[in-house]
């Protein structure tokens, strides 16, 4: 996994847990400031310093748990700051910094499995519309859709978190990947597929906020759209 390690202090990771010298994991460190969740596209799991600052670990592990490429979070505490963890703080595991390379490899592998199988849980069905990851097929009322691979992806992408806005280089960025040099107008060709595909009863689901991005609007809560054809948006 490549790990995103939020700390300030001199050495980084390596410092923070020093197991991690004997695991087979990339370290990207970066303070813990706003500008490091840059770092959050290019990482498989966050790990955040709560061993100095608690009022600074609670804040970044909130950013990170709010923004839009969310990632497991664990965070490393002293044994004397445990009593001050909040679940408001967004975590999903915690660790001491003397965790053992045993104790810190099964708990990362778990923390990054929960976060896999919740994705794949919320992207499974939304309303008549099913999601297959291990067949790379979708179903809508029983009936398969024949898409496209980058067409399954956008959709799958939606229906990760239904009602939630997704902006074009969002969904560029998890559909295309971060090396991709298209415009993001891709992204409005493809939406505009994934519509005719859906038909005209199911065309709605995917609705358009003009000016941000697209969301997946979950049948029985369908909000006004724009025209399939509009992709001013």
């Amino acid at each position: 996994m490549h790990l995103l390690v939020l700390t300030d202090r001199p050495g980084g990771g390596k410092t923070l847990l020093p197991a991690l010298e004997y695991l087979d994991h990339t370290l990207q460190d970066a303070p813990m400031e706003p500008s490091s969740l840059l770092g959050l596209s290019g990482c498989d799991l966050v790990l955040v310093d709560g061993t100095r600052d608690l009022r600074r670990a609670a804040g970044a592990s909130r950013a990170v748990a709010l923004h839009e490429l969310r990632r497991p979070l664990v965070l490393v505490m002293s044994e004397g700051g445990l009593a001050a963890l909040k679940s408001s703080w967004g975590f999903d595991d915690w660790l001491l910094p003397e965790a053992s390379p045993g104790e810190i490899e099964t708990r990362l592998r778990l923390c990054a499995d929960r976060a896999r199988e919740e994705v794949r849980h919320r992207a499974a069905s939304v309303g008549d519309l099913v999601i297959d990851e291990e067949s790379y097929q979708v179903r809508l009322r029983g009936q398969p859709l024949d898409l496209t691979y980058k067409e399954f992806e956008l959709l799958k992408a939606l229906a990760s978190a239904p009602g939630r806005v997704f902006t074009r280089d969002l969904l560029l960025d998890e559909v295309w990947g971060t090396d991709y040099y298209g415009g993001s107008r891709t992204v409005d060709v493809h939406v505009r597929r994934l519509r005719a595909k859906l038909g005209p009863e199911y065309e709605s689901m995917i609705g358009t906020v003009r000016g941000v991005g697209y969301k997946l609007v979950p049948p029985g809560t369908r909000e006004e759209r724009l025209d399939p054809d509009d992709t001013s948006g």
